[in-house]
């Protein structure tokens, strides 16, 4: 693995956890590790409406440094809207390959609209623009579809700043389901417990999460609508039943049910109707997921004697064993391209993210902890988020899919643990 460069900044961002037996945490955010050749971008000081000008800004500049791909070029004293003549030659003496620059004003029914535009500094043309219509609540929002913007067209590949994640903090005695923009920010507790709550994984629309809670003093699947805060159960059978997972179309879930004996893997409709059988193994199949054309499953077994990655056909049939490096490979996570397989591998006695390249087979070990568990791709397949253990405390980690860009993301006074990364926003 190569060796990363240091960024020195520590960016802290409020987190506030929505129960009131808790006082407002906070979310630190540290970038471990930055690409090998970032590009190097001009934000501007944003006109208009100075305030909110400047959060959007601010959220775009924080967005594109936190990925690791870019390198911020400095802009002091320079205050360009998007209508602002630009001098090409000046930012490119700069050391800078691209420029965006914008406002945010008032419309006259009250309402914000932030506008900005994109060029290439280099070539000196317009990549071009947009404007979105916002609110005073929404200002990081619209920074946050700026910096999509910006990023799709300097990478080629959609970004993720518009995102949100899920994850449990347990503070104290309590469970708490979270909600948050992929920055962190913007947190918003979906559901208070004093059991356990555990395996979330969000719907493909965003619009619902699936998880396990054992408020009923037993494992029991739940769907929960994001908007309304409504939920049902989706599987509650003799036994335990756990560990949900979300086929591609939303329409069904793979989950895992002990009801016949060991835990085995079954589908059933988001409803909880039309339950299926997939395994048939006189061993433990469990951790479910979907590959991302949702014609197979990859699950983990015991079948072989040890811990291992299978892969089944969605409506069962023979299943065909994917990982051999090593005698413990757990949690798989299909990429949503279909390229690369993330999962856990124990090697020397650390339990590790590692990705398989699904063409070649190849396998590469992403991080030097000890204790990773719980791996969640972002929709577009760079960052891959992890929980993770420093000090005896659960916090989570993102890193990409090349193991070069590292982040670490904190909660003072709780555990973070149970992440799942929310795909793009409609």
């Amino acid at each position: 693995m190569n060796a990363m460069p240091r960024l020195s900044r520590r960016i802290f961002l409020a987190l506030a956890l929505c129960t009131a037996s808790l006082a407002q945490a906070q979310l630190s955010i540290e970038i471990t590790g930055a690409g090998a050749n970032r590009i190097p971008v001009a934000i501007a000081d944003f006109q208009g409406e100075n305030v909110a000008a400047r959060v959007v800004a601010a959220t775009v500049r924080s967005d594109l440094e936190r990925s690791g791909l870019f390198r911020l070029i400095d802009t002091t004293g320079a205050a360009l809207d998007e209508n602002s003549p630009i001098n090409h030659a000046d930012w490119k003496s700069r050391g800078a390959d691209a420029l965006a620059a914008g406002s945010v004003r008032r419309s006259p029914d009250g309402r914000l609209e932030a506008r900005f535009r994109l060029y290439d500094a280099q070539q000196a043309v317009s990549l071009g623009g947009a404007a979105y219509v916002t609110g005073n609540e929404q200002l990081r929002a619209a920074g946050h579809r700026i910096a999509d913007y910006i990023y799709e067209k300097l990478t080629g590949e959609r970004g993720v700043f518009s995102t949100r994640i899920a994850y449990v903090v347990k503070s104290r005695n309590q469970y708490l389901l979270q909600i948050a923009d992929a920055d962190g920010q913007g947190a918003a507790t979906a559901l208070t417990s004093t059991e356990p709550i555990i395996s979330p994984v969000w719907s493909p629309d965003g619009g619902k999460l699936a998880y396990v809670s054992f408020e009923k003093k037993k494992p029991v699947i739940y769907v929960h609508s994001i908007a309304s805060g409504q939920r049902h159960i989706v599987a509650n059978f003799k036994g335990s039943n756990s560990a949900p997972a979300w086929s591609p179309d939303g329409r069904r879930l793979a989950i895992v049910l002990s009801k016949d004996g060991n835990s085995q893997i079954y589908s059933v409709n988001a409803d909880g109707s039309g339950l299926q059988r997939v395994t048939q193994s006189a061993g433990i199949d469990t951790e479910p997921r979907f590959s991302a054309d949702g014609g197979s499953i990859y699950f983990t077994s015991d079948r072989g004697g040890s811990p291992q990655i299978y892969q089944v056909g969605a409506a069962g049939g023979e299943a065909r064993r994917v990982t051999f490096e090593g005698s413990y490979n757990v949690s798989p996570r299909p990429s949503p391209d279909g390229k690369s397989l993330a999962f856990i591998s124990r090697r020397d006695g650390r339990f590790q993210l590692a990705a398989m390249d699904l063409a070649s087979r190849q396998v590469q070990v992403l991080t030097d902890s000890h204790k990773d568990e719980s791996p969640s791709f972002a929709p577009n397949s760079r960052m891959i988020l992890i929980a993770t253990e420093v000090g005896g405390r659960g916090i989570l980690s993102a890193v990409s899919s090349d193991g070069r860009i590292k982040q670490r993301l904190t909660v003072a006074g709780g555990d973070v643990r149970e992440p799942a990364w929310g795909p793009f926003v409609k």
